[in-house]
């Protein structure tokens, strides 16, 4: 595997492989890599011939500093799970590579509703600084498959919406989540639970898979109340338990009124936020 810090260096070898007709998959991160990470690397091997792989700690789409300071920080454990999945080149930017200073790469699109709801209420201006990063990586790799995690289900949204509206010339891959044993979707900030607090998390997944039963029955306020009672009751803290359109992702009343249906949640778990969702009904 390659490791860059440049752009002009990773650049120069993007340009060669392309050169010889070779197809690029690429999966932006932030490090800290786990299992569901390592899977996006294993479809862009299976579909491109060269998997390219970014972990770059954005500060830009923290809206608390804390979290950023907290965000886990594991380069060598993360270079030899990227060994174990056969990833083709690594790149690791210092900031300045991928901000230039003196550089205005602010992205100015409107998402509309799919920046407002849910993520968007709780961390303002996390997608602004989401969005413009993936442009700039994109920028900078230019592959053809762009391969994200379906556990971020809103930023994926906004993603494929950037893309839309920018005409750009790349295929989205959503991944499925990837979980542990118990149902947890894994995620960097598990790490960070406490062993009371990671014993409840589960809750979450039994949680969403209770409102795909639910859903079929229930008008979406009576699921989402029942939802939250029964995050609260394992010890988490819900921020939001929202049934939402997969395309739109503005809210669903009843399960009749969208023919693509996806439930997602925040929750607290002692001092770590996770998020997850589930498609209830329809496409994924």
């Amino acid at each position: 595997m390659l490791i860059f810090k440049k752009v002009a260096d990773l650049q120069r070898w993007l340009n060669d492989e392309r050169g010889l007709g070779r197809s690029v998959g690429f999966a932006p991160t932030m490090g800290a890599l786990h299992d569901g990470h390592l899977e996006l690397v294993r479809m862009a091997k299976r579909e491109c011939d060269r998997a390219v792989v970014s972990i770059f700690v954005n500060p830009t789409q923290f809206n608390d500093p804390g979290d950023l300071e907290k965000y886990p920080r594991t380069p060598e454990n993360d270079v030899a799970l990227l060994l174990t999945a056969n990833c083709d080149a690594l790149f690791i930017p210092p900031v300045e590579e991928v901000y230039p200073p003196g550089v205005d790469l602010d992205i100015r699109l409107d998402f509309g509703q799919l920046e407002k709801v849910m993520e968007g209420e709780f961390r303002p201006g996390h997608f602004k600084g989401m969005a413009t990063v993936v442009n700039r990586l994109l920028d900078i790799v230019r592959p053809h498959r762009l391969y994200m995690g379906q556990k971020d289900f809103q930023q994926l949204t906004i993603v494929r919406d950037m893309l839309r509206q920018l005409d750009a010339p790349v295929e989205l891959v959503m991944c499925p989540t990837r979980r542990e044993s118990d149902g947890l979707a894994m995620s960097s900030r598990n790490v960070r639970l406490t062993p009371g607090m990671r014993a409840a998390a589960p809750v979450i997944y039994q949680t969403l898979q209770w409102a795909r039963t639910a859903f079929q029955t229930l008008p979406a306020a009576d699921v989402q109340a029942q939802a939250r009672e029964k995050l609260s009751t394992a010890g988490l803290r819900p921020e939001y338990f929202d049934l939402v359109d997969g395309i739109t992702l503005l809210p669903v009343g009843r399960w009749a009124d969208s023919s693509f249906v996806v439930a997602c949640t925040a929750v607290f778990a002692g001092e770590v936020r996770l998020i997850d969702n589930l498609v209830l009904k329809g496409e994924g």
